[in-house]
């Protein structure tokens, strides 16, 4: 790939990451919109084929109500899996602990649906009424848990190929190490197909995220797969320090520390970013800060 078409292919990645959190929003509203008009639509037709005599209110309460359930719990599902995302080295680990969260996404969705139906159903005077058969309910939620889980996975390989992912310096075949292994000076960053250098020094803060450490680095945000705890131990205890227990800040890329009436504070980075900084860390934050 050419200088240009990196850049170009750069730019295209940073203008899709600028719209990011909206589209994501958009996509849960709009799939679960479509889902209740498709499948309202689809049960119009067989309940009509049938001879059924359901009225179209009662048709689309069950239909919408299904979806509706779906888009409230889309963030447990989303929170679930950034906490404990499934890869090669973990899969057989984490399966029993998606079959155990599937049950109860499953439960979750029936009383949800089954108490909006039974509002509607009030609503125009009659009584809804659930034939219970969790087996065959969780049958039908297991494949949409199953597909959200994999639309979640695959969406975020992709975000991490367009915003670049990093990963500590490895050493040669047939030579020493890079950098001392205890304090890495630098981070690899591959990005659609490149490989570039980020120095530790231009880290402003770090934030965890399941198996991951987010560093930010000048607007940007690279994915190390490390721990927050893990990450921490190797960095340079000197310049970087845990003030948080999803958060490990910069302390040469501080520019103010704002108290507040919990006992936390908030800290304000040259660049404008706000970390929290809980108050089991606070004063040592503050000696440290004393210090520089």
């Amino acid at each position: 790939m050419s200088a240009t078409s990196q850049s170009t292919a750069s730019g295209a990645a940073e203008r899709v990451l600028a719209v990011r959190r909206p589209f994501e929003v958009g996509y849960w509203v709009v799939s679960c919109v479509l889902a209740a008009i498709g499948n309202t639509a689809t049960a119009q037709i067989d309940v009509a084929r049938a001879g059924l005599d359901f009225a179209p209110w009662q048709v689309a309460s069950w239909e919408v109500s299904s979806a509706v359930s779906v888009l409230l719990l889309a963030p447990l599902v989303i929170g679930f899996t950034a906490r404990w995302p499934v890869h090669l080295d973990n899969w057989t680990r984490r399966i029993p602990l998606y079959i155990a969260a599937s049950a109860g996404w499953s439960l979750l969705h029936v009383l949800l649906m089954v108490g909006m139906r039974k509002l509607v159903y009030l609503w125009h005077g009659q009584v809804y009424s659930f034939d219970w058969a969790f087996g065959y309910e969780y049958m039908k939620d297991a494949r949409t848990f199953l597909g959200i889980v994999v639309l979640l996975h695959i969406y975020r390989l992709l975000v991490r190929r367009l915003q670049g992912e990093a990963s500590l310096l490895t050493a040669p075949d047939d030579a020493p190490p890079v950098e001392p292994v205890e304090h890495p000076e630098r981070f690899l960053v591959r990005k659609l197909g490149r490989e570039f250098l980020v120095p530790a020094a231009d880290i402003e803060w770090v934030q965890a995220a399941g198996n991951y450490a987010n560093l930010h680095v000048r607007g940007k945000i690279y994915p190390l797969r490390s721990t927050l705890t893990e990450l921490e131990a190797r960095l340079d205890p000197a310049r970087f320090l845990r003030v948080h227990r999803s958060h490990v800040v910069n302390l040469g890329r501080i520019a103010s520390i704002e108290p507040v009436d919990s006992g936390d504070a908030r800290i304000h980075l040259h660049d404008g970013a706000v970390v929290p900084c809980s108050r089991r860390y606070r004063e040592s934050l503050r000696e440290r800060v004393a210090l520089a």
